[in-house]
């Protein structure tokens, strides 16, 4: 018998297992380099059901051949900003970008039964409004005057101001994020000028989201800031051991959807040099490759950048760059993506979003807090539009067409950044802010947030049910 089994085997019977002599043959053709860890990982989630016989099924799914060919585990890349972006130049970037946004909107809205009844703002300011008009465009400023909202609504043929005097429209129009595309009803007021009778946004239709023909899990997880003090490697590594597992959820797990930060990056924040444990970004990278690549071979792994990791900072992110991602790209089961994409698993529709601009959201929308980011994403979903305000803290790149335009529906809705894990069900849509494995840190006490790190989101796309795995509750 090799050491190695030896060695395992004495180690199970010290903690109180039989092992059956059929399982022998399964311990045999286990990589002997794995063979110590996954005897302390069928040792552990058997202890737990306190069965202490340890047979030939729990060991059968760490050889290859083993894994259940019956699941599901088919992908499509629906979108990918990695070979599109082709940043323009200053004004004239950014006023193509707008154009594209104007134009994929109201593409959407074209939708409605209302535009019918649409005509360009220049047409209204010459005078020509019917009895039912609407136009469309980006609301370019709203001024709270005493009991009156004042809206700047913008669109390719010029501006118009608008007032709105109903209690229930002001409502809606307060709520309104700048930049926001909205159709609006308007009417001349008998003292001159315009006011609004309607306000429609573009948001998601009610839809019944896509499932999966069998059981397959989809683990959701972001924000792992590798590189810093503040990183739970502990925790993160019985993440990926606990894939391997035989427990019967992991046994399902077919994908496992990566939302940015892979590591904590360098010059980020002002001194951040204090909190990194890895002073170089090839150091933190290395380290997080070392990390993911001992995710089982049978589950295929989607990562995406966030505003930490290597690469362009700007919105649209490309995937990180395969000098930075230290042969990630070049591993069969790994697939590096833009920020945003959109992914198609056994015909669920996801949608990945690191969600750089939820620090906008929040900051400019009253009632929302991070404590909540599920409802800013809701935001979100609502104007169609994964980044729409322009100018504040999240850098948007002045693209030839705009790529944070949601033009199709996702059946989830899936960021991170915020450290906070919160979900949510909008018009059959799951949305899913799936935390971070980073404990709280400096910043994060200083300004009130509460991350709930340590914790992987587990989907069943079959059912579209979810569950959360805490891998803190074993930590001392």
């Amino acid at each position: 018998m090799k050491e190695e089994v030896s060695s395992a085997i004495t180690y199970a019977l010290s903690k109180g297992f039989q092992i059956h002599p059929d399982a022998f043959k399964i311990l045999e053709k286990i990589d002997v380099k794995e063979l110590q860890n996954i005897i302390k990982q069928v040792v552990r989630e058997k202890a737990k059901q306190n069965m202490f016989l340890i047979n030939q099924s729990d060991l059968k799914m760490f050889v290859e051949s083993e894994i259940d060919d019956s699941i599901e585990n088919e992908h499509v890349i629906l979108f990918d900003p990695t070979k599109k972006v082709t940043s323009a130049e200053g004004i004239d970037g950014f006023t193509a970008l707008f154009r594209s946004r104007y134009s994929k909107l109201l593409k959407i809205m074209m939708q409605r039964s209302q535009s019918k009844k649409l005509t360009p703002i220049a047409n209204v300011t010459n005078g020509k409004l019917d009895e039912e008009t609407y136009i469309v465009g980006l609301l370019m400023d709203r001024r709270i005057d005493r009991d009156v909202t004042k809206l700047v609504i913008d669109d390719p043929s010029g501006s118009i101001e608008l007032l709105i005097f109903n209690k229930e429209i002001q409502e809606t129009a307060n709520s309104l994020l700048i930049d926001q595309f909205v159709m609006i009803s308007i009417a001349s007021g008998k003292n001159g000028g315009f006011f609004v009778k309607e306000l429609l946004v573009p948001d998601i239709p009610d839809h019944i989201a896509n499932r999966s023909k069998t059981e397959t899990y989809a683990v959701l997880i972001s924000d792992l800031h590798v590189g810093s003090k503040f990183f739970m490697e502990k925790e993160f590594t019985e993440f990926v051991s606990w894939l391997s597992s035989p427990d019967p959820v992991a046994r399902k797990v077919r994908f496992v959807l990566v939302g940015g930060d892979i590591i904590d990056g360098i010059g980020i924040f002002p001194n951040q040099d204090k909190e990194l444990l890895l002073l170089d970004v090839n150091e933190q990278m290395a380290k997080a490759t070392e990390l993911l690549d001992k995710i089982p071979k049978h589950i295929k792994v989607f990562i995406i950048p966030g505003n930490h990791d290597p690469g362009r900072r700007a919105l649209p992110q490309p995937a990180i760059p395969e000098k930075h991602n230290m042969h990630l790209w070049n591993r069969e089961n790994f697939f590096m993506l833009g920020n945003p994409s959109m992914l198609e698993l056994n015909g669920v529709k996801i949608l990945m979003f690191h969600g750089q601009s939820l620090d906008d959201v929040v900051g400019s929308t009253p009632g929302l807090s991070y404590a909540q980011p599920a409802k800013a994403m809701r935001v979100l979903l609502k104007t169609r539009h994964l980044s729409p305000i322009y100018g504040k803290r999240t850098p948007i790149a002045p693209e030839l067409e705009d790529f944070m335009v949601i033009s199709e529906v996702p059946d989830i809705f899936h960021s991170g950044h915020i450290h906070v894990v919160d979900l949510d069900m909008y018009k059959g849509t799951l949305i899913v802010n799936s935390g971070a494995w980073q404990s709280q840190t400096p910043f994060q006490t200083s300004v009130g947030i509460s991350p709930t790190p340590g914790i992987a989101i587990i989907v069943n796309l079959a059912t579209m049910k979810v569950f959360t795995k805490d891998f803190t509750e074993n930590s001392s």
